[in-house]
């Protein structure tokens, strides 16, 4: 993340309190956005309003679009942050960025209670902004990123094993692609007093769904310090991913028969012994280079929409630079 968003994240949380108790919730709102984050989505965000005319303010003199676009990215941030400790808690995850998830640290509680409190300061970004189109993007955004949690978790909660690769897609869409690509895409052209392009949701959308396949690839096989998260972690969550869902189209009867008696377990009880036999069955299948012809193929058509979206934008020096984020986002190897 930009070290000036994380200084109006400080600007903006409270730090001290006579009361101890309460100063501590003012860290623990702090926890998460001080760890860090590539902050793809802000920098999409500001790089969306550079393309659509909005100047790059300097430390002693900001435009007021650039004011406003840098507000919303902090808004963006905030979102980001708090989604980040309820998701952790509702999959009862181990790390976060390296270290261990908020409630793994302080009780489900007091995390519970710390990402509802960084909810409503993100309010208070957005409101900093004085951009009123910005309320109904922040909005639309809560919502499909809702809708598509829940999905993830009720599929979870059912136990609900027979998904199709289209299941899989629609709940990334909602759950990842509106938040990641398409709402910072259209915040930015707004910032700049624009209309947004109409193709920015469906490029978004198919660029979500790219980095969220590759994203289930890492946690699969990629490397602890690079990732962030536990490798693996996705198998103790009972995610339901592309990967999982081709392997299962896959599997022996005995193979699905163990894969389905521990997955029903919950976390606790999965015993580790077969979780690494059920790792390693998913790493020698070819659903893992199944899940990536399926992210190449998504990004190739959200990379496409996106530079017939941007091709007339005002600054096509930060278009290009928007073009390549996008594919490093949907091509990500760490």
């Amino acid at each position: 993340m930009r070290p000036d968003l994380i200084t109006r994240i400080r600007q903006l949380l409270p730090a001290h309190h006579p009361r101890p108790e309460i100063e501590l919730l003012y860290r623990m709102m702090l926890d998460y956005p001080e760890r860090g984050g590539k902050g793809v989505r802000s920098e999409l965000l500001l790089l969306s309003a550079r393309a659509h005319g909005v100047s790059e303010g300097t430390p002693n003199r900001s435009s007021a679009g650039w004011e406003a676009a840098m507000w919303l990215a902090t808004t963006l941030e905030l979102f980001q942050n708090w989604v980040l400790i309820h998701d952790d808690i509702a999959d009862d995850s181990e790390e976060r960025r390296g270290l261990p998830a908020l409630h793994r640290q302080y009780g489900v509680p007091l995390a519970l209670n710390a990402g509802d409190a960084l909810h409503a300061y993100m309010w208070g970004a957005l409101q900093k902004a004085e951009v009123p189109a910005a309320y109904a993007e922040i909005l639309n955004m809560i919502h499909r990123t809702a809708e598509g949690q829940h999905l993830d978790l009720a599929w979870v909660q059912q136990a609900q094993w027979n998904l199709s690769a289209a299941d899989y897609l629609d709940m990334v869409r909602l759950k990842t692609a509106y938040y990641t690509v398409v709402v910072p895409l259209r915040l930015g052209a707004i910032a700049a007093g624009r209309h947004p392009d109409v193709r920015f949701e469906e490029a978004g959308i198919a660029l979500g769904a790219a980095f969220q396949i590759r994203d289930d690839v890492l946690n699969l096989s990629g490397e602890a310090a690079q990732y962030g998260k536990e490798i693996g972690g996705d198998l103790l969550e009972g995610k339901r991913t592309l990967i999982v869902l081709r392997w299962l189209e896959l599997a022996t009867p005995q193979q699905k028969e163990t894969f389905l008696a521990e997955m029903n377990k919950p976390r606790p009880a999965k015993r580790p012994e077969v979780i690494a036999q059920l790792h390693a069955w998913l790493l020698e299948s070819g659903a893992v280079t199944y899940a990536q012809g399926v992210a190449d193929a998504q990004a190739e058509r959200g990379l496409k929409l996106l530079a017939l979206a941007l091709s007339a934008a005002p600054d096509q020096e930060a278009a290009q630079t928007i073009l390549k984020l996008a594919e490093g986002l949907a091509r990500r190897e760490a």
